[in-house]
């Protein structure tokens, strides 16, 4: 009996075996070794880092600049955040967060007390206004960290979504401490 390669299947067996192609998966690319997967992020402590607007990475330096405007670079360990791409998904967080809370009270004074229209407005037209203003950074906050927990958007070193550094960031120079003796 012949294999496809015209061999006997004794001249196969005792054939010596032939170096790998690199084309089966999983296996070392010619001369080269295995590629391992980056370590794992840890999504949990990212989201916590979020929820205080701190660099998903070191969870020392600050993540915003101003108000909702992320740094590009974290200025405690140096690590790029200008991948991130929060676009409208934190405002709509907000939203479904805050609607949650104010909804449900506005149901309950209602019922219970009746109050007159200027008593709702001037009741819950500022808690809804204070909540979402409070709220919209540490969303972003999270949003960010998540896209970076799970090297989404460029945030993976072996991504082809990388991009370059917006125009005018200047990445902070990190310097080692030494301690003194």
């Amino acid at each position: 009996m012949t294999t496809p390669t015209g061999m006997t299947v004794t001249q196969k067996l005792s054939a010596p075996d032939e170096a790998p192609t690199g084309n089966v998966p999983g296996a070392p690319a010619v001369g080269g070794a295995l590629e391992l997967p980056p370590p794992r992020r840890e999504v949990s402590g990212a989201l916590m880092r979020g929820a205080r607007c701190l660099c998903p990475a070191c969870g020392s330096g600050s993540m915003f600049s101003s108000y909702l405007k992320v740094t590009p670079f974290c200025a405690t360990c140096g690590e790029e955040l200008y991948h991130h791409r929060a676009d409208d998904a934190p405002p709509y967080a907000v939203i479904f967060v805050v609607g949650h809370i104010v909804v449900p009270l506005m149901v309950l004074v209602e019922e219970l007390y009746r109050p007159e229209v200027w008593v709702h407005l001037s009741l819950w037209l500022p808690l809804t206004l204070v909540l979402c203003l409070a709220l919209l950074p540490p969303l972003k906050g999270m949003l960010v960290n998540l896209q970076w927990a799970l090297r989404m958007h460029g945030f993976d070193s072996g991504s082809d979504e990388r991009e370059a550094p917006p125009e005018g960031a200047v990445r902070p120079v990190i310097r080692a401490v030494r301690p003194t003796l």
